[in-house]
């Protein structure tokens, strides 16, 4: 039932088995008997719908890495944004799925955006090193980027590694405002070809 179903709560399933075998079963032993088999309640991975050209495109990023030598990624800056609301969430869902499966589609939620207020955290990874965290309150733009992500956080990894570093970050608008593209040309940063809607193909996620 809990595969079928994997939004079922231990009390949903604990009902479900006395009515089936007119035995009580606790929620504590439906946890420890689905532990056994390798289950855990988890939240599920939250994600953007993906069209047929989402799909092509993240195909077709991995296979052109798939061959990629360690020196290679060395070079790479992986940078992701979370935001994390200040709201409650009264509708906590929780699934249950087995290790290593977090991103597999049964597992996931689509959903477009956030809402309500919160923080905004940025950071970026590379091999044997990290920037600070970064964090404000309000909406990320493009100067905000430029001013302070790029120049304050990126500039300094690209001086230190030279030429051969490459810098990752996903398509979100300000990341691609003009003034941010003007920013990387002068500062002869490279940025990474990146497939839209991607982040369980960005390593900073699984930090």
């Amino acid at each position: 039932t809990a595969k079928r179903n994997r939004r079922s709560t231990a009390s949903d399933l604990s009902r479900h088995l006395s009515s089936d075998t007119g035995m009580t079963v606790s929620r504590q032993t439906v946890y420890r008997r689905l532990g056994h088999i390798g289950l855990y309640a988890r939240r599920p991975v939250r994600c953007v719908p993906l069209t047929a050209t989402h799909c092509r495109l993240r195909l077709a990023w991995s296979r052109e890495h798939a061959l990629w030598t360690p020196q290679q990624w060395s070079c790479v800056m992986f940078s992701d944004e979370s935001r994390f609301s200040l709201q409650s969430d009264s509708r906590r869902t929780f699934i249950w799925r087995a290790p290593g499966t977090r991103y597999h589609q049964e597992n996931t939620i689509e959903r477009h955006r956030y809402g309500g207020e919160g923080w905004l955290v940025w950071g970026g990874i590379i091999l044997g090193s990290r920037t600070d965290l970064h964090v404000q309150s309000v909406t990320m733009t493009g100067h905000i980027y430029r001013d302070v992500i790029l120049e304050q956080h990126v500039r300094l990894f690209r001086g230190a590694m030279g030429a051969e570093f490459l810098f990752m970050d996903d398509n979100v608008r300000p990341h691609r405002a003009n003034i941010v593209d003007k920013c990387l040309q002068s500062e002869d940063i490279t940025r990474m070809d990146w497939p839209a809607y991607s982040p369980d193909l960005n390593p900073i996620e699984h930090v």
